[in-house]
This record gives structure tokens, sequence and C-alpha cells, in this order.
């Protein structure tokens, strides 16, 4: 991976990671300061968002360990799939979240029912991000497999001569 490509991922993680901070601290002061008027559930609204970017922040970090893994060479490891695998529950984390808010929600759309709708079915477009990485991660298992058999090989290859 070129630096100018890690440099422009990092940046992106930083920047979302500074956003998820600033969104997470609006929440926590709104949640003490700013009464509910009474048209939606504030208070589960903002806790499931704080929630919600806790997820985002814990998928930031493992990306950005993977990426530093990438960059070092040293990604085709079985250190990696404990970010992969943290990086998955996130995921699946932040389906969880956005259920709930769809759940949350769902009550004040009885007279539009499409919008509960469209936002299950987001939560499933989030439950098969999780499926792709998973894949993703099948085949992280299968070249670090190859990975491993190959040095294996080239050990005993270099016995022979």
């Amino acid at each position: 991976m070129g630096k100018l490509i890690v440099r422009a991922l990092r940046t992106v993680l930083v920047v979302v990671l500074a956003g998820t901070v600033f969104v997470q601290a609006s929440m926590v002061w709104a949640l003490f300061t700013d009464p509910e008027d009474g048209s939606l559930p504030l208070t589960p609204l903002r806790v499931i968002t704080i929630l919600g970017m806790v997820s985002a922040q814990v998928a930031l970090v493992c990306v950005w360990r993977l990426v530093a893994m990438v960059r070092r060479g040293t990604v085709f490891s079985h250190a990696a799939f404990r970010y992969v695998d943290v990086l998955i529950g996130a995921i699946v984390a932040a389906a969880l979240v956005w259920f709930a808010v769809t759940a949350v929600n769902a009550p004040g759309q009885r007279d539009d029912p499409g919008v509960t709708v469209i936002m299950g079915g987001i939560g499933v477009a989030i439950l098969g991000v999780a499926l792709i990485v998973l894949v993703l991660r099948m085949l992280l298992a299968q070249a670090v497999a190859r990975d491993v058999e190959a040095t294996q090989l080239r050990a005993e290859l270099d016995d022979v001569i």
C-alpha cells in the first residue's frame, strides 16, 4: 500500500474519529442540559447515538491498526484476526444500535410506516457489511494459511539445498 493512500486513509479516519467524538460530546451535553419537549423520546435517542459513536470509534481504531499492519507487511498473520473480529463485532453492534433507533422512531411513523421499513432495510444493509467483512476474514485466513505453508516449504527447500 502506497504512502499516499495510507496518509489519505489515516486522514479520513482521524476526521471521522474527531467527528464522532464531537457528536458524543454534544449528546452528553444535551443529555444534561436540554430538556425533552415531548415530541420524540430524545433521551433514548441520545444514549443510542452515544453508543453508535462508540461502535464507530472501535471500528475506526481496528481499521487504523489493520492499515498499520498492511504498511509493515504483517497483515498476513494471526494477529490481524483480532482486529478483524473486533471490526465485525463493531459493525454488528452498529446494526443493533440502528435497529434500536428504528424501534424508538417507529411509533412516531404510524402514518408513514415506509420510513420504518426503509430504516429496517438500512439495518439489514449494515449487517450485510458485517457479512462481507466476515467473508474477507475467511480470505485472510486462507492467505495466512498459504503464507505459513509457503514459509514451511521454503524452509524445507533451504534444507535440501
